[in-house]
């Protein structure tokens, strides 16, 4: 069975950094493309950062572009999710999800149609 579990959320102040990790099982990671999506309550479902099995194809929105990185440690089964200078913006559910065939990565967050997902971790920046 094709497994996503993420990790590393938690109260963070303003300003602070976290880093996101999403353990997989189930699937060969190399021929996946993983998307980070994020929600919080009352707004729509974002796609922030998506990353083809071409470590090099990546995709940011413009809300976390210079700030987050995404990147794929293969050895150890993990996708993280590098999140700097952290605002109260960015509070939301992080959820990691992978497939094994899209369009672009662009597509990928921005769409949305995804086969596989885990069930999320709370990221929470207050001071």
């Amino acid at each position: 069975q094709v497994q996503l579990v993420e990790s590393g959320g938690g109260l963070v102040q303003p300003g602070g950094s976290l880093r996101l990790s999403c353990a997989y099982s189930g699937f060969n990671l190399d021929y996946y493309a993983i998307a980070w999506f994020r929600q919080a309550p009352g707004k729509k479902r974002e796609g922030i950062a998506c990353i083809n099995y071409e470590h090099y194809d990546a995709y940011y929105s413009d809300s976390v572009k210079g700030r987050f990185t995404v990147f794929r440690d293969n050895a150890n089964n993990t996708v993280y999710l590098q999140m700097n200078y952290l605002q109260p913006e960015d509070t939301a559910v992080y959820t990691c999800a992978a497939d094994g065939f899209i369009t672009t990565v662009q597509n990928m967050c921005n769409i949305g149609v995804i086969d596989y997902w885990g069930q999320g971790t709370q990221v929470t920046v207050s001071s």
